[in-house]
């Protein structure tokens, strides 16, 4: 029977490597290309735009695809009552982003591509948060062929368009241009995604982990009630882009273009690493966390015990290789006008051990009524990550930008161990 578990295990996590490798990998070329084709200013200009996008795209639904999983985790098949004002909760906000998002581009601080861009990229939103929302369904069905199939196509589709144009366009391809590409998955990724949704609606998904039969009786679940669940979620997404992805956004508006486009370079880097730690406790563990912590305390102690082990370790031998490479490998990827970003790939990717391991501590204080403390916790780094870039970009640029990400990880790190070791586990693992 353990055999049968850990073969199904393997062929789960193989599935997700695959899925992932390429969808990062897919994602990664994408920037190298681009950046190579509009230069430095260009790639800066739309780098901040994205950012700003992704920034909207966290307060679309809230938290509620997240919120589904620890639902379903508790609930079982209750959990489709919930479905229903899910998605007007996720419709509503859509409606308020779109309309904060256009009157956002018209502003006067935004130069001319940049608002086109922000304009444009509204269409993107719809397509990220179907993305995320049928995310969550293929986690709860355990569907891991599928959900690595579903993970890669907007990626994989990105990048073909993007080469296809580039070849054909050649010098007159541009960043607005490549807003229509993001727009156009966009689109597709939601229409794809109505099927599924119309599964979650009526109860027609293969939720795994529970008995195969659902309650005849429902509940009349609010809007609110859907709120009160997923706000936690939603603002850790949002703390979280503050100390990964403001800095960007800050570069940008105190440092230039340029700075901006440097900078990024290092985080498409940092960002392709972290895939490793977000598919295996993002997309794997996490439906399973909700679960056990609820059913199987036991089971849960020790995967979380060999997961610190394993995320230290690899954290560190990929840190060291990225830092012996990145002096050949950045100019070679992205090329020689970026030779100014090796110094921000070596300065963060000292970072990469930490953020490994902070993946895996911080993925048991979304469990059963853990999430609020963890939310506080991100709140707080991402005021201090704030203050040190206001602090440091303007006298040391992007490079202070990255020091601020590193201090701010320890710290979260550090805040992460305190929680998990006294209010997740109670101190049960120094008794043992």
């Amino acid at each position: 029977m353990i055999i049968k578990d850990y073969k199904k295990a393997l062929t789960s996590l193989s599935w997700l490597w695959i899925g992932s490798l390429l969808g990062s990998g897919s994602t990664f070329l994408t920037f190298i290309l681009v950046a190579r084709e509009i230069g430095p200013e260009a790639f800066g200009i739309f780098s901040s735009a994205i950012a700003t996008i992704n920034f909207f795209t966290l307060l679309a639904g809230f938290g509620v695809s997240q919120a589904w999983l620890k639902i379903y985790g508790k609930e079982g098949w209750g959990g489709v009552d919930w479905m229903s004002s899910s998605f007007k909760f996720v419709l509503y906000s859509l409606v308020l982003i779109t309309i904060f998002l256009l009157f956002l581009a018209n502003l006067p601080i935004q130069d001319e591509n940049s608002s086109k861009i922000i304009q444009i990229l509204v269409i993107y939103i719809y397509g990220f948060i179907s993305v995320e929302l049928v995310t969550s369904k293929l986690q709860l069905e355990e569907s891991f062929k599928s959900l690595s199939v579903w993970k890669l196509f907007p990626n994989l589709l990105r990048l073909i368009i993007t080469i296809t144009c580039i070849y054909i366009l050649q010098s007159k391809f541009n960043v607005v241009l490549l807003a229509w590409i993001y727009a156009f998955i966009g689109l597709i990724s939601f229409f794809l995604a109505l099927p599924h949704f119309r599964t979650l609606i009526y109860g027609k998904l293969q939720l795994k982990g529970h008995a195969s039969f659902k309650s005849s009786e429902t509940r009349k679940i609010s809007v609110l009630q859907v709120f009160n669940e997923s706000w936690p979620f939603g603002f850790a997404n949002l703390f979280a882009f503050v100390y990964v992805q403001s800095d960007l956004i800050m570069v940008k508006y105190m440092s230039g273009n340029v700075e901006a486009g440097y900078y990024n370079v290092g985080y498409v880097i940092l960002t392709a690493t972290l895939v490793i730690p977000t598919m295996l406790f993002g997309k794997f563990l996490l439906p399973k966390y909700h679960r056990w912590s609820n059913h199987d305390t036991e089971k849960f102690k020790n995967v979380y015990r060999k997961s610190n082990q394993i995320m230290i370790g690899t954290g560190i031998l990929i840190m060291i290789l990225i830092v012996l490479s990145s002096r050949w490998v950045v100019p070679g990827l992205f090329g020689t006008e970026y030779v100014g970003s090796v110094k921000l790939v070596k300065i963060l990717s000292l970072t990469i051990p930490i953020s490994f391991l902070m993946y895996s501590v911080g993925a048991t204080l979304v469990t059963n009524e853990h999430m609020k403390m963890k939310v506080f916790m991100m709140g707080v780094v991402a005021l201090i990550n704030v203050v040190l870039n206001l602090m440091l970009i303007p006298y040391y640029g992007a490079v202070g930008a990255a020091a601020s990400t590193i201090l701010s990880n320890i710290l979260l790190l550090l805040l992460y161990l305190w929680g998990a070791k006294n209010r997740v586990f109670n101190n049960r693992f120094s008794s043992e």
